[in-house]
């Protein structure tokens, strides 16, 4: 059964509370397990994991790719646009990674244009809402990792 991961970063925890217009009125809890059901439905096994913290981050993509997982689903969150050290972390890895975005990073301010773990990854998903995790995991599910 093929392992992939999903990481989600700074206040993604805050998910259906935290600026609904933008993100959803959808919690991390009601994502991941929306998710887990469709990850059961593709013979995959799906292991979540969000943190406030930069280095748990970090932590979770070594631990992961160390036990041999396939793919990686990310949301960075802020990091997306601040963390060189996330964007080593997974090039340190032979993990294949799918960055997503709820929201459109280019419809929003000037700073969130720029991505530094975009060209690190095998593809990104932006402004597609929750569904684009789902499209995510579709393609990891397919993809030759």
């Amino acid at each position: 059964m093929k392992k992939i991961a999903l990481l989600n970063g700074p206040n993604l925890d805050r998910l259906g509370k935290r600026e609904p217009e933008i993100y959803g009125n959808t919690t991390l809890a009601e994502l991941e397990a929306q998710l887990s059901t469709e990850a059961d439905r593709l013979s995959i096994t799906l292991d979540c994991f969000q943190s406030n913290h930069e280095g748990a981050l970090i932590d979770k993509i070594a631990q992961w790719s160390d036990a041999g997982y396939a793919g990686l689903i990310m949301n960075p969150g802020a990091l997306t646009h601040t963390s060189i050290a996330l964007r080593d972390a997974i090039t340190g890895t032979d993990l294949t990674v799918v960055e997503v975005h709820i929201s459109n990073l280019y419809q929003r301010e000037a700073f969130r244009h720029v991505s530094l773990t975009a060209a690190v990854s095998k593809g990104v998903i932006s402004g597609l809402g929750i569904a684009g995790y789902s499209m995510a995991l579709q393609y990891l599910k397919l993809a030759a990792v």
